[in-house]
């Protein structure tokens, strides 16, 4: 009989199951995909959706949550299209999605008691792969689980400016995620006339 062994997930520092490693690999090869080989604007969230559908780099026919949101802030229109060329227009327009922790965390009680320590064990290594591989423009925080370690990004040395909503990170995942969408759009509306 043999034994299983336990690993930390690269993506998310999370102890992970044969099933969660063949989730991410999965993840991991979409949105390799569509990585554009210079990044404007990285838009960077908390947690990775649960649902492949909210998942922006998912091969599936419609975009929901988080990847609805992203795009319709963005004004790219969904309608009609197929989600390869939504994500190839995404990818030539200069952006790139990421997460801290590149996993869901799959228990919604998670989310809400172990989030914010979990994403700052991993937040050292993110901003070491935003400064030295991703190398974007700037930075956009687009989840309101990022706000306990906000200090801690905008001392991380990114080599770019973070842009936020009223010093705050976007609300993506908070209840009203629609005013998220709308000061977005005018804030990159904005860093694209300077």
């Amino acid at each position: 009989m043999m034994n299983s062994i336990a690993l930390p997930c690269d993506g998310c520092g999370q102890i992970a199951s044969a099933e969660h490693l063949v989730r991410r690999l999965q993840r991991l090869e979409w949105t390799t995909r569509y990585r554009p080989v210079h990044i404007n604007t990285l838009l960077l969230g908390a947690f990775s959706p649960i649902e492949e559908k909210d998942f922006l780099y998912s091969p599936g026919d419609e975009f929901h949550g988080e990847a609805a949101l992203l795009l319709e802030a963005l004004g790219m229109a969904t309608t009609g299209r197929a989600a390869d060329s939504v994500q190839a227009e995404f990818q030539r327009a200069g952006f790139f999605l990421t997460h801290v922790l590149e996993c869901p965390l799959e228990k919604e009680s998670k989310r809400e008691s172990e989030s914010p320590t979990v994403i700052a064990q991993r937040l050292p290594a993110v901003a070491v792969r935003i400064r030295r591989s991703l190398k974007p423009k700037r930075v956009v925080l687009i989840s309101q689980a990022l706000a306990p370690v906000l200090e801690e990004i905008q001392t991380s040395k990114l080599g770019c400016p973070v842009v936020l909503d009223l010093g705050k990170p976007f609300r993506f995942d908070g209840p009203a995620p629609e005013h998220a969408v709308a000061r977005l759009r005018e804030a990159l509306a904005a860093a694209a006339a300077d």
